[in-house]
């Protein structure tokens, strides 16, 4: 099979998760991909596959050589984001030849070259669409399925290979899908997420994350009467989110330049409440961030009164960097992988994070790799047929490289 045509067999699960809930996964749908993952992986020849507890789908092709081989794993999630419908999902293949690309008809809505400049290197190729209504879930069910494909090839071409690892697993998007990955269970020396974007992607450098919840507490009364009475909650947030510095904010920040992003707000004048997310790859920038969030709300008592705003911080992630750069043979030979099937290597720092970034910091080595997919999170997602298609192959390429790489 195609990795493009399992990609769009998996674009018809929706399972995307939900932080509000305390499930593991957060979201049953989930568990319905699980298990035709499980189902998938059998059927292939992987006869240990299983879906535990949690939600995690494990297997393994064990080696089929004597020669003392690293164990290699290779990971991506299954759920996808919040930011835009996963349900009733119409994905199309268009051969781009420029310009805009007409996603709905009916609903006049384009992906415009204006907006996407980068779409222009995608001339010629083949480009997975949504109507424009909802996401398709190539982050990262693009991952799933050229994990799928090189597993597949792996095992049609019988070339010996050592002892492959897959992993796939729920509610990443939430910040949650290493906590209850089985690092010792899962046996792998060093591993690989599959959960990049444009095609040559590798990344072993991630944002340090946080989150911050700011919860303001006011003062209601009848608006007739409220002079040197009323505390209006949802206004005193609005200020609050003044006081922060206002150009480090996603809409104005790349590179390794750190944000802070208000991903909601709610609330009326008895209480009010904002979400942020805090990021930097530089950690010493990263805590700083977060003291600033501190010194508002105190700004913000000083005036109102004592307990009129409450900062509730927690870390989510760190920076796998550390952590990588005393195994950088894994990257390397993700490089050669790539070169060795005409890919040009990009090694890029992550805005963002993965399953990787925490895995690396509970003992499994985890880098991220490339899955042809652009504007993640998005009506506007899209992902290369081509592009997958030589993902697969730059992943057997890693396989098979690591027989005469050794250990």
């Amino acid at each position: 099979m195609k990795t493009y045509e399992r990609f769009l067999n998996y674009v018809a699960y929706p399972t995307m998760s939900e932080s509000a809930s305390e499930t593991v996964p957060s979201s049953a749908k989930q568990l319905v991909l699980a298990n035709a993952l499980k189902d998938e992986l059998l059927a292939l020849g992987l006869s240990d596959a299983f879906v535990d507890g949690y939600g995690y789908v494990y297997a393994t092709l064990p080696a089929n050589t004597e020669k003392e081989i690293n164990t290699i794993g290779l990971i991506a999630h299954m759920d996808t984001s919040s930011e835009a419908s996963d349900m009733n999902i119409k994905a199309s293949i268009v051969r781009y030849e420029g310009g805009d690309i007409l996603l709905n008809e009916k609903e006049n809505i384009f992906m415009t070259v204006s907006d996407y400049p980068y779409l222009e290197k995608y001339i010629g190729q083949h480009l997975i669409v949504s109507d424009g209504t909802t996401l398709i879930g190539a982050d990262d069910k693009a991952g799933i399925a050229e994990i799928m494909t090189a597993l597949e090839k792996i095992i049609a071409s019988n070339m010996p290979h050592g002892t492959i690892k897959v992993a796939f697993t729920p509610d990443e998007e939430i910040g949650r899908g290493a906590d209850h990955f089985d690092v010792e269970g899962f046996g792998a020396d060093y591993a690989y997420t599959v959960d990049g974007g444009a095609l040559g992607e590798l990344e072993y450098e991630n944002f340090n994350a946080a989150g911050a919840r700011i919860e303001i507490h006011g003062v209601s009364i009848h608006p007739g009467s409220a002079k040197d009475k009323m505390k209006n909650a949802a206004l005193i947030a609005c200020e609050c989110n003044a006081l922060l510095p206002p150009d480090e904010i996603p809409s104005k920040t790349e590179g390794y330049e750190g944000f802070h992003h208000l991903a909601a707000i709610s609330g009326g004048i008895e209480y009010a409440e904002l979400n942020y997310i805090i990021r930097d790859h530089d950690r010493e920038k990263f805590e700083a961030k977060k003291e600033i969030f501190r010194q508002v709300c105190e700004k913000i008592n000083a005036i109102y009164g004592a307990g009129t705003a409450v900062l509730n911080l927690s870390d989510s992630y760190y920076n796998m960097k550390e952590k990588i750069e005393p195994h950088m043979y894994i990257i390397e030979r993700a490089k050669k992988a790539m070169e060795d099937v005409g890919v040009t290597p990009n090694i890029v720092p992550i805005r963002g994070g993965t399953d990787g970034a925490r895995l690396s910091f509970m003992g499994l080595p985890c880098p991220n790799l490339c899955t042809g997919g652009e504007n993640f999170h998005s009506r506007f997602e899209f992902v290369s047929v081509e592009a997958m298609e030589t993902i697969s192959d730059m992943l057997v390429k890693l396989i098979e490289n690591s027989v005469t790489q050794g250990k």
